[in-house]
């Protein structure tokens, strides 16, 4: 099935408003097996609004709109949805009272103007709204599909999720699709295509996609038959050349992070972890701990960001910062030693860096990072050049940590 996707509002095509919707959709979507053909942004006018929408049904088996369903007056949508589809709005009362009963949880009187939300186009189908108090619409038509989500993104995450995409998986009959990610980082796109290029073979209705991005690169792998025996076969088929080849580059599949396989050989291993921070400033701890349950491995961290909190809090020497600097091989060690001397942990991760836009010299441009690790049999640190934003550089330095430490615990050279 092939979709468009239409995100709504003056805030977005002026550009105050970044369109973090239509992303978040179509990567559910083609995760999904559906193709995503078109996104397309149009604002709060309802002529253009109109056309849009008429353009799309056209082009597309499925129209997805996000934005536009509150209460005020430049909510319009579901105005120009009944004008296109020839309906009228139909006023609902046991929507009226879940959103009534939704604000007296809160303590609040709902407000007048929360009725116009219990106005729905006559004979479409609603798909509940968790998070808040408007719904999803959804017209089926002459072979279309039109769903109308509300802008606001973890409510329109949730209707997408929970009950738009098992609809129209539901709908679709014309083959079954298997989708499966394989996450990969420590290794650039055109390196990873270059390994694996000599021996791929894709069978028929089978494609590979290449996902790069600052935390490393993503396999889609996307396989379509007559039944899920078959789908499910070609995807392993291929799953299994991929791991043979980029094996050690592989950290997890699906919807796997890195923070969260690394807490669990951590958690697996029994062992524990500290980190000593300059120029991520506490970041590397934040991702950390953003594991449920992180606190069976993770004790705790220093942001030792000027040279002396380096000396005082982790005992780096003097010498040290004085021979070879603070964004060097040598202060990386003795961060890391002296962290894992302060918490008593297994391991312990320090990053210093120069992550910009000033600071950078010839010879340590910014980007200049190292990242040490220390555990009870080893200390050592390596080198990374970065590119990118400093805060593109602080993220990636946060990744290339979590990578070097994932590949000690398993023994990854």
């Amino acid at each position: 099935m092939e979709v468009e996707i239409i995100t709504i509002g003056d805030e977005v095509i002026t550009g105050h408003t970044v369109d973090t919707n239509a992303a978040y959709i179509a990567t559910r979507l083609v995760d999904s097996g559906f193709i995503v053909r078109y996104r397309t942004s149009v604002g709060d006018n309802a002529e253009d609004m109109e056309e849009a929408f008429r353009l799309a049904l056209k082009r597309v088996d499925v129209v997805i709109t996000t934005g536009g369903l509150g209460p005020t007056d430049d909510d319009i949508t579901k105005r120009s949805v009944v004008k296109v589809f020839k309906r009228n709005l139909i006023f609902h009362e046991d929507l009226l009272e879940d959103i009534r009963a939704r604000y007296a949880k809160r303590g609040i009187d709902m407000p007048a103007i929360n009725q116009n939300q219990a106005l729905l186009p006559q004979g479409a189908t609603f798909f509940p709204n968790k998070n808040g108090s408007a719904v999803g619409i959804c017209i089926a038509e002459q072979g279309k599909v039109f769903v109308a989500l509300p802008g606001v993104p973890f409510e329109m995450a949730q209707i997408l999720d929970d009950d738009v995409i098992p609809y129209l998986q539901g709908m679709s009959n014309r083959e079954v699709i298997a989708v499966r990610k394989l996450r990969t980082t420590g290794i650039v796109e055109s390196r990873l295509a270059e390994m694996l290029v000599g021996g791929l073979k894709l069978e028929p209705g089978v494609r590979l996609a290449y996902l790069p991005g600052y935390r490393g690169v993503d396999l889609r792998v996307i396989a379509g038959g007559e039944s899920k025996e078959e789908t499910e076969t070609k995807v392993r088929n291929l799953m299994r050349y991929l791991e043979s080849v980029a094996g050690k580059y592989i950290y997890g599949y699906d919807d796997d992070t890195l923070e969260a396989i690394l807490g669990q050989l951590l958690k697996d291993n029994d062992r524990t972890l500290a980190v000593a921070e300059s120029c991520t400033g506490g970041l590397l701890g934040a991702v950390l701990t953003s594991v449920p349950g992180s606190s069976a491995y993770f004790l705790g961290g220093i942001q030792a960001y000027t040279n002396n909190v380096k000396m005082s809090e982790l005992n780096v020497p003097l010498e040290v910062i004085e021979q070879h600097g603070a964004v060097s091989e040598e202060c990386a060690i003795a961060m890391a030693a002296g962290c894992r001397e302060r918490f008593e942990s297994d391991f312990a991760i320090a990053i210093t860096g120069i992550a910009g836009p000033d600071g950078g010299t010839e010879e340590k441009p910014v980007g200049t990072v190292w990242v040490g690790i220390a555990s009870a049999h080893n200390k050592r640190a390596r080198l990374f050049k970065l590119g990118g934003q400093r805060s593109v550089i602080r993220e990636r330095s946060v990744y290339a940590a979590m990578e070097l430490l994932r590949r000690e615990i398993l023994d990854i050279q």
